[in-house]
């Protein structure tokens, strides 16, 4: 947070007004649920994005990433703000979105970006982008934000102007995170409930295979959701309980419909086990759900590749490793473990070892805690 200040004074040449911080995310469980109208759990991490600021008196929005420095200084005009293909179009979105939705920004900014989150790792390194910025602006602009509010910002942002069909999870998470807890949401309702992640270490792999949401099929999952969706004549899928669903699924007259289908409901139901598990101090439990919900990902939704699974196999055979499951939006990124704490280190060490052994590159490995949401730092 400090370096983020006194970079942000060297870059423009005068102190900031204020920092902040939003978290990035790791889901535990209930994966492509979200914008099928299912539950997620997932939990704020130590790792996100700074952002520091300050007002300007003109109409113009300059933009610096510590993390893209080639880039540059980034420069918008407020009343003209075409997007220009660049990272800096996720914070100009925001400022788009917020005037979408009535908030009136008087004036333009400095804010400069840094932050130890991956990008394309599915850590939601845009969620925390879109979440900081909205911070900020809300901060500095004295705008009535609630954390919920900011969240439906960022997710409005990425659908309408970035051009992704995401769900409000990771934004949610972003903003609304809880020290050592997780979040129970509804995305169709945005019910809420946090729950405490217990006492086993959480450990997320990234195997360096990196994705692009907007590039990805990601959005044709979407779509294929929405056709099967229609064919069962429900909103939205996770709307079904399993029972409901196996009575209706001959309605699904497409075999890849049919997987995407079976894939939302049954992950909706097994975030809600999950979280019943957890709660009652059941990890094994709530590991052999995570074990489920991969072999899921990967056989139903089709969002897993090669190294994702090499990854969950050997976590899963590996003693003192409750569950292990890919996490984000697939196509790449990292998986999530759920570990015994007196594993963690002999279980890190080992999956370090056997993954540059099998695929030649070493991954990243985070050792990561359940952290509040995004917040203003200073002053």
């Amino acid at each position: 947070m400090e370096g983020a200040a006194l970079l942000f004074e060297r870059i423009f040449d005068k102190p900031p007004e204020i920092c902040c911080f939003a978290p990035g995310r790791v889901n535990l469980i209930g994966e492509h649920t979200d914008y099928n109208g299912g539950h997620v759990f997932p939990c704020a991490i130590d790792k996100g994005i700074y952002c520091a600021a300050r007002k300007r008196s003109d109409r113009k929005f300059l933009f610096y990433s510590v993390n893209l420095p080639d880039e540059g200084i980034i420069e918008y005009a407020a009343d003209n703000i075409p997007l220009k293909g660049c990272w800096a179009d996720y914070p100009v979105s925001v400022i788009k979105a917020l005037s979408a939705f009535g908030h009136d920004i008087r004036g333009g900014a400095e804010m400069l970006f840094c932050g130890d989150l991956p990008e394309g790792a599915g850590l939601s390194s845009s969620a925390a982008l879109e979440v900081v910025t909205a911070v900020a602006l809300r901060e500095m602009f004295s705008l009535p934000l609630t954390g919920q509010e900011t969240a439906v910002i960022g997710q409005f942002a990425e659908n309408r102007f970035i051009g992704v069909s995401c769900g409000i999870m990771d934004q949610f998470a972003s903003a609304m995170g809880r020290e050592n807890n997780a979040i129970l949401l509804d995305s169709n309702t945005l019910e809420y409930e946090y729950a405490p992640v217990g006492k086993a270490g959480i450990v997320i792999i990234n195997g360096g295979v990196k994705h692009s949401l907007a590039g990805s099929e990601y959005n044709q999952r979407r779509r294929e959701c929405e056709h099967a969706a229609g064919m069962l004549g429900v909103t939205s899928l996770c709307s079904l309980t399993p029972d409901e669903f196996e009575k209706s699924k001959h309605l699904i007259n497409d075999d890849i419909c049919l997987r995407r289908a079976h894939h939302a409901v049954y992950e909706n139901q097994r975030a809600i086990d999950a979280v019943s598990a957890l709660n009652r101090n059941d990890l094994a439990e709530f590991g052999r759900l995570m074990n489920l919900s991969h072999i899921s990902l990967r056989d139903h939704y089709e969002v897993s590749c090669e190294q994702l699974d090499h990854l969950a196999q050997a976590a899963q055979n590996y003693p003192g490793v409750y569950g292990a499951r890919m996490t984000g939006g697939g196509f790449g990124g990292c998986t999530v473990n759920l570990v015994s704490p007196e594993a963690v280190n002999d279980f890190i060490d080992f999956i370090q070892s056997d993954y540059e052994n099998s695929f030649g590159i070493k991954p990243e490995i985070y050792r990561v805690k359940a952290v509040s949401g995004a917040r203003r730092l200073l002053p």
